[in-house]
């Protein structure tokens, strides 16, 4: 497999490449009028160039192009050639579906059509999970009847976490780059104990992903100048899915039994992504179940996020994204550390972080301040009539 220190240039490709188109397409957005005007259900008061996705799409783009020229990674192409054909075609579809979103709107079902044939064509080539392990209970193969479905509902649930998390300056960006690379870090760690089938495309996938996210965040960190849209989000959504379902989906369902740690996180590696992504997937979850409740459709927009419910605190947008960012941290550092130091103990220093950021965030001197006003402002009111 190829070195650390190859993943991480192919990952600085991404994100220069990233870096340095994204003002470019901004200016041709703001030329042809591919923007976002403010609206009641949105923060930003400026119109903004909402096609930030079409320079991920070229980070992604070239740094696979150096991929496939650097000698490290023939092993990847030679023996998986199908796979990043796959990866770069799957993401150019469902990339496609969130730009067509982004400059003219398409229903909800047209998108998730696109999602499905998106899955389709990972599913042709092969990008798939071969096992998905219900945590202590069995290990299931996924069988050619099965693939398709789950892949479209990994495929779904993954780019609408990402879609909808998608509400602040940076935060989306920043929240993929520290999953991403919590991710990286962990299919770099199966490998090196050989729990995961050599050569994998899963680290690969990873570390350009956090590249593209590190290159677009200087463009997109409040006050933001650029939007990534739709396209995106789901593009985001596809490399995370990709990421996850062939390390996640491919370790070895029968680990060894000396492996510290293992009983936890090797019998359902596919744990370790959703917690990672802990942040975008529960604010999904509470956004079905807030619709449901309300009999709305999964699709409408509201102003009700976790992103939106700490500005309400108090907490302005950097500091509420610096929060969820923060959050997102400390949950990849809560399941990656059995998992490179094969050791359950000394779990107190991340608790006590976690502990602090909750205080933070519930306390923080703003909101003490924010609270003393509406009080005051309570008792000066004048009751209502009769």
């Amino acid at each position: 497999m190829p070195s650390t220190t190859s993943y991480l240039f192919i990952g600085l490709v991404a994100a220069v490449a990233t870096f340095v188109f994204t003002p470019l397409v901004g200016g041709v957005a703001r030329r042809v009028g591919w923007v976002a005007q403010p609206a009641e259900r949105r923060i930003h008061t400026v119109a903004t160039p909402d096609v930030g996705g079409i320079a991920m799409f070229v980070g992604l783009v070239a740094a696979l192009a150096a991929a496939r020229l650097n000698d490290r990674f023939d092993v990847i192409f030679a023996r998986n050639g199908d796979e990043p054909r796959g990866l770069l075609f799957g993401a150019a579809v469902i990339f496609l579906v969130g730009l067509i979103d982004d400059i003219r709107e398409i229903s909800a079902p047209a998108k998730v059509i696109g999602t499905i044939a998106a899955a389709a064509v990972l599913t042709y080539y092969g990008v798939t999970m071969f096992y998905f392990r219900v945590p202590f209970v069995d290990v299931f193969t996924v069988t050619d009847d099965w693939v398709l479905l789950i892949t479209v509902i990994w495929l779904l649930g993954m780019t609408q976490a990402i879609n909808l998390i998608d509400g602040l300056d940076g935060l989306a960006a920043g929240i993929v780059a520290i999953g991403a690379l919590a991710f990286f870090i962990y299919s770099l760690r199966l490998a090196s104990v050989q729990l995961l089938p050599s050569p994998s495309i899963g680290p690969l996938v990873a570390i350009i992903t956090v590249g593209i996210c590190v290159g677009f965040l200087p463009h997109n960190f409040n006050p933001a100048r650029i939007f990534m849209g739709d396209g995106g989000a789901v593009l985001l959504g596809l490399l995370l899915a990709v990421s996850t379902s062939v390390v996640g989906g491919r370790a070895d369902p029968n680990p060894s039994r000396g492996y510290a740690g293992q009983t936890y996180f090797f019998l359902a590696p596919l744990f370790i992504p959703l917690f990672i992504l802990g942040v975008p997937i529960l604010d999904t979850l509470f956004a079905i179940i807030r619709r449901a409740t309300r009999r709305q459709g999964v699709a409408t927009a509201d102003k009700r996020h976790l992103h939106h419910r700490l500005m309400e605190m108090g907490h302005g947008q950097r500091r509420s994204v610096v929060i969820l960012w923060a959050w997102t941290a400390l949950l990849s550092a809560f399941v990656l550390y059995p998992v490179l130091t094969q050791s359950f103990v000394s779990y107190v220093p991340i608790g006590g972080a976690m502990l602090g950021l909750l205080l933070y965030t519930l306390f923080h001197p703003q909101i003490r301040r924010n609270r003393a006003a509406s009080e005051d402002s309570g008792l000066e009111t004048p009751p209502p009539p009769g």
